[in-house]
């Protein structure tokens, strides 16, 4: 499958706009993190692009969210490190490979960036820094949404909590227009 295809499945599948915007962002978080990592960006990039495909019919059924999507991929021939990396993000099995830990700590911090775009002056990417971040993370109750914990795992991909955000950020403002922020 390649990215039109994907972004044609994510489409169909998922109609809450904020959703696309959401798996738009992780997706451009996955490529750059591949890219700083020396990883395969088509392969994380798509990872992240389709992770969420699913969240629409297992909104009612959280335990079903990442099942759903993968069985759906698998008959599409998608590879098994993406499936793989799809049933781990919310929980479902334990985080092997890089790319898992990967998704699994991108796409709350796709969240939280978000939220803090929204609370920074320009309500825009544009201008945010990593410390502005930083502060929105230790903030607990802001956000209350995006698991800290989950998002401390970018330690499993050798990398700190700030440079993490740095590429999270640089990437996001690279789709700024796309994601509306």
């Amino acid at each position: 499958m390649d990215r039109q295809e994907a972004s044609d499945l994510i489409r169909s599948k998922v109609k809450n706009p904020r959703l696309i915007k959401h798996m738009l962002a992780t997706e451009a978080v996955m490529r750059a993190l591949a890219n700083h990592l020396g990883e395969d960006e088509e392969l994380w990039g798509l990872a992240g692009l389709l992770h969420d495909v699913d969240y629409d019919q297992t909104a009612k059924d959280p335990s079903r969210h990442g099942l759903m999507g993968t069985e759906w991929l698998e008959k599409l021939g998608i590879d098994n490190r993406i499936l793989q990396a799809i049933r781990s993000h919310p929980g479902l099995i334990p985080p092997q490979s890089r790319m898992d830990w990967a998704l699994y700590a991108v796409d709350p911090l796709t969240g939280l960036i978000v939220a803090s775009a929204l609370m920074h002056p320009t309500r825009s990417l544009q201008g945010m820094t990593p410390d502005f971040v930083l502060k929105r993370f230790k903030e607990k109750r802001f956000a209350a949404g995006a698991n800290r914990e989950q998002i401390q795992q970018c330690e499993k991909i050798g990398l700190s909590l700030t440079e993490f955000i740095n590429i999270a950020l640089e990437a996001m403002k690279g789709i700024a227009n796309e994601i509306g922020l």
